[in-house]
């Protein structure tokens, strides 16, 4: 196994490898190496007795996991019908162009991950922005740099 994987059993040992608990252990492995390594999926099916592909399939069907590294910094915009009509895909590009990258992509540098979703379930206060879990109401392409900036002082 390889070193930067060293969590990965005593994640699996502080859910005493059961396997009604795999979405948990997938959770903090997640949390813990911000995707779910390909190594950590096979240590999990051996540790708990369950097949590699039932072990993918979990983390595949569940939008919260990525089989992706992601940035430590995490943008969603949503993209959804109130949001789109009030300038989401402008602001998606303004994101996009100041980034570098394309929604579903992570910078080169491991610092942001740029996602859509097509309803955040606030209509009334789109178009909607959410930055590492923080919610920005009534975005404009002017206001991405106030969400940027401060996440890039932040390590």
């Amino acid at each position: 196994m390889e070193a930067n994987l060293s969590l990965v059993p005593a994640i699996i040992d502080k859910y005493k490898a059961q396997k009604k608990a795999l979405i948990a252990i997938l959770q903090e492995i997640q949390e813990t190496y911000n995707y779910l390594p390909e190594e950590a999926l096979r240590l999990v099916s051996k540790k708990l007795g369950i097949p590699l592909i039932d072990v993918v399939s979990v983390a595949t069907f569940y939008r919260a996991f990525s089989l992706k590294p992601k940035g430590r910094h995490q943008i969603t915009v949503c993209l959804g019908t109130a949001c789109h009509v009030r300038g989401g895909p402008k602001v998606l590009e303004e994101f996009e162009r100041k980034l570098g990258i394309k929604a579903g992509e992570t910078t080169p540098d491991k610092k942001f991950t740029l996602e859509t979703v097509n309803c955040l379930g606030c209509c009334a206060i789109g178009p909607v922005v959410v930055a590492d879990g923080n919610y920005h109401a009534h975005m404009t392409i002017r206001k991405v740099s106030r969400i940027l900036k401060p996440l890039s002082k932040r390590e």
